[in-house]
């Protein structure tokens, strides 16, 4: 039995899917909260709700007293906690709910995991950590104590403790530190999400700076390729806590970005551009020779392919909520 915290979300419906898939047993967590619209997530998780492989408990990972109910009447094997408050400028306007949640909540499982001796955990932290980090690849060695935002902080916090539980208490755990996911069901509040709706209804694309800053985009599949073998890894493997990043290792810029959405939508984006945010990183470009050697990670989506499948999910998606109003 696996625990999924955050296992309705963007990236958790699609590990729960997969893993269910590949015979597994699944406790899924998740608070539905108004960080934006409760259905996508009950939508993501639509054809998981009756498979007797698949549980869901709606509740929030602060919430100690329904986290122990969960874990004291199940044989937990393993916990990935993908739950969290998630993006940085949110996180500016209200950081002590970040710290709540990510920090609070992380330690709240982390406990329980120690109380029920589960010692099995993979930990999803974040690209952010490496703040303007000015080497580039970021590679799991460089210096991380620079974080330029709340969120960013939360995230290196999170690896702190996750292996002062692993020294203290035995716990395998691996740390993954994503970048910029995208894909069908990605979050609306993420950028090609946003963007892709605000060229499809003719509205201006909000553009911070000149739209020379650069991301690591990279694909779902990829991502749950990571995830997936990290498993595999620990399963196999004892005393280890590491650190990896899961990145496409390549770089995209915002205007090139934009250009391969206008693209695949065929409707020309209307571009307004805006100064610099507080908490933006400049670029992320990830190293991920460790997780090629450790994992046999190898990440295969190209950005246009990805793209091209986001829209489509994207389009069905919304004819589905055209017809959900009818």
């Amino acid at each position: 039995m696996i625990i999924i915290t955050g296992g309705a979300g963007f990236i958790g419906s699609h590990l729960c899917e997969n893993l269910i898939k590949n015979g597994e047993k699944i406790i899924c967590i998740d608070n539905f909260n108004e960080y934006y619209d409760p259905m996508i997530k009950e939508n993501n998780i639509k054809t998981l709700i009756s498979n007797d492989r698949f549980q869901l408990f709606k509740g929030d990972i602060r919430d100690m007293p329904f986290l122990e109910k969960i874990f004291s009447e199940n044989r937990v094997e393993m916990v990935i906690n993908l739950a969290a408050m998630a993006g940085v400028r949110p996180s500016l306007e209200d950081p002590l709910l970040y710290e709540e949640v990510n920090i609070k909540g992380l330690m709240n499982i982390l406990e329980l995991c120690k109380k029920y001796k589960i010692n099995k955990f993979i930990q999803a932290s974040s690209s952010s950590v490496y703040g303007n980090n000015s080497k580039v690849p970021f590679s799991e060695n460089d210096v991380v104590d620079y974080a330029i935002s709340p969120y960013a902080a939360t995230k290196k916090s999170g690896e702190i403790l996750g292996h002062v539980f692993h020294h203290l208490y035995n716990i395998d755990m691996i740390q993954l530190r994503f970048f910029t996911v995208y894909g069908p069901r990605q979050r609306p509040d993420l950028a090609i999400h946003k963007f892709t709706k605000f060229i499809t209804e003719g509205k201006a694309v909000p553009v911070y700076g000149d739209g020379s800053s650069e991301r690591d985009y990279t694909y779902i599949d990829d991502i749950l390729d990571g995830i997936i073998k990290s498993i595999d890894y620990l399963r196999e493997n004892q005393g280890i806590y590491h650190i990896l990043n899961l990145g496409e290792s390549e770089t995209i810029s915002l205007n090139k970005m934009i250009q391969v959405i206008q693209d695949e939508l065929g409707i020309k984006a209307i571009i307004n551009h805006l100064p610099l945010q507080p908490g933006d990183v400049n670029k992320t470009y990830a190293d991920i020779s460790k997780a090629k050697k450790l994992l046999g990670y190898s990440p295969k989506t190209n950005f246009k392919i990805g793209i091209k499948n986001f829209i489509s999910w994207y389009q069905e998606f919304n004819e589905l909520k055209k017809t959900s109003l009818r």
